[in-house]
């Protein structure tokens, strides 16, 4: 056949490497990827191949994913039909993931393209071909599965055994042959930092005091070079630092903790002491008792995923909006939800009336009694899409340990606000700017009704209004 008959077919090499260790060899992986990808390519030519001068080399990174910026290139590159065939030199060059093989091989099919295995004769246009590659494709994935359960299950083993597998070296020691040695220095630092917390009694203020005094982490460079610390402690990192079993001479893994290789720096009943205070300040933080302006049911709150519904509130023209809303960043069916504070304490406080609480305890505007008495007596408020549900503490006391008020929450103007029944009265709080305008309404119909032949706008002159008031 006359080379002019032929069709040209666009051949992209495509190469990986999950680490990058060797590639600044100069003829590394990638280069006998490519080499070997080249030569099957120029074999071909007789069928109409040719090679796109185009690198798409990606060292360093896993087949397990497609975040990959030369893959991604690439299949762009297909879309925009630039390429015809992508040459590997194995399959598992290309992914080690049943599905994202399947998302490749949709591009290839909708845009015409195909792929080739130089070590492999494979071809993903015919049935057979794509089984085949299947199978393969599984027998990748399953292995790069049992890599990682091995791997898993060795670090698993090796923390049992007290070993530090890496990571950032905590503060207070330095790495030798892999082993973590005490820092002297450092370790006095550590040490210091434990007791100030138990002197002052707060992560902020002791990261505030800290800073004022220029303390900052210690400086480090890794073995490639790479410079970190020399930063002040935030309170993020103060809390990683007294909540960190390494300094007890510990290794932690999965919620377990095994006795280490390395020295500790804190003796066991500082440590448990700051852990204890750590806990009580988060409780206090949850229920809102360290709160400048405290809500009535904080703590108490959750939603019908099981989330509990933070306390917060929001500020516009000076006036402030009080809310619950339900924690952020957790799998649930339904979406966020949020709640107007002043509604659901009302239900609460009306159900704690008609059980005949003292009226010092029910007083709505959150004094210290009356909270610390919510908290002793309701277990928790659960808000659902139909009704809130207050659960109680002692069933003796107010004769049932839970009660459902049938409430849904309707948006009203620019608010949400809880609707009830008109059966109801759980909410038994009243609007004074709707008691206003109902008494001058009153007063605009007995004028009415008394006007003795005076027109509306005269009648509205004496009341001090409009007429169209």
């Amino acid at each position: 056949m006359p080379e002019t008959d032929l069709k040209i077919l666009r051949c992209a090499i495509y190469t990986r490497k999950s680490t990058e260790e060797g590639l600044d060899q100069e003829f590394n992986s990638l280069d006998a990827q490519r080499a070997a990808c080249a030569a099957y390519i120029e074999s071909q030519r007789h069928e109409g191949w040719s090679l796109v001068p185009d690198y798409f080399d990606d060292g360093g990174f896993s087949g397990g994913n497609m975040n990959r910026p030369s893959l991604k290139l690439l299949l762009e590159d297909v879309k925009a039909d630039k390429v015809d065939v992508i040459v590997v030199y194995k399959v598992d060059r290309l992914t080690r993931n049943l599905s994202d093989f399947a998302r490749i091989v949709d591009v290839l099919d909708g845009n015409n393209a195909s792929f080739v295995s130089v070590t492999q004769a494979f071809n993903t246009t015919t049935s057979m071909g794509r089984l085949t590659l299947n199978v393969l494709l599984s027998f990748a994935q399953f292995e790069r599965e049992v890599t990682g359960e091995r791997i898993r299950d060795k670090i698993a083993a090796s923390k049992a055994r007290g070993m530090w597998m890496g990571g950032n070296v905590p503060m207070g020691y330095d790495i030798c042959d892999r082993k973590l040695i005490v820092n002297l220095e450092q370790a006095k630092k550590v040490r210091a930092i434990f007791e100030r917390y138990l002197s002052i009694g707060s992560v902020i203020a002791l990261a505030q005091n800290l800073e004022i005094e220029g303390a900052r982490s210690p400086r480090r460079v890794s073995r490639t070079g790479k410079e970190s610390g020399g930063a002040v402690f935030r309170p993020g990192a103060l809390y990683s630092i007294l909540k960190n079993r390494i300094y007890l001479g510990e290794v932690s893994h999965k919620g377990k903790a095994y006795q280490g290789q390395h020295d500790a720096i804190i003796d066991r009943q500082l440590f448990e002491t700051a852990n204890e205070l750590l806990a009580r300040n988060r409780a206090n933080t949850i229920l809102g008792l360290n709160a400048a302006h405290p809500s009535l049911l904080a703590g108490l709150v959750w939603d019908s995923d099981g989330r509990r519904m933070l306390a917060d509130h929001a500020a516009k023209r000076g006036k402030r909006y009080r809310y619950y809303a339900s924690q952020k960043g957790k799998r649930c069916r339904n979406k966020i939800l949020r709640v107007p504070a002043g509604d659901l304490e009302a239900m609460v406080l009306a159900q704690l009336r008609q059980r005949r609480m003292s009226e010092g305890v029910i007083n709505q505007h959150a004094k210290t009694s009356s909270r610390e008495t919510v908290l002793a007596q309701i277990d928790k408020a659960i808000i659902t899409a139909e009704s809130v549900e207050i659960r109680f503490k002692d069933a003796d006391v107010f004769g049932v340990k839970a009660i459902k008020i049938p409430a849904q929450l309707a948006r009203r103007g620019k608010e949400t606000k809880f609707v009830e029944p008109p059966n109801n009265s759980a909410i038994v709080s009243r609007d004074p700017s709707l008691i206003k305008l109902v008494v001058k309404a009153h007063r605009a119909r007995s004028a009415l009704e008394h006007a003795d032949g005076l027109s509306i706008a005269e009648i509205a002159s004496v009341q001090s209004l409009s007429s169209d008031y």
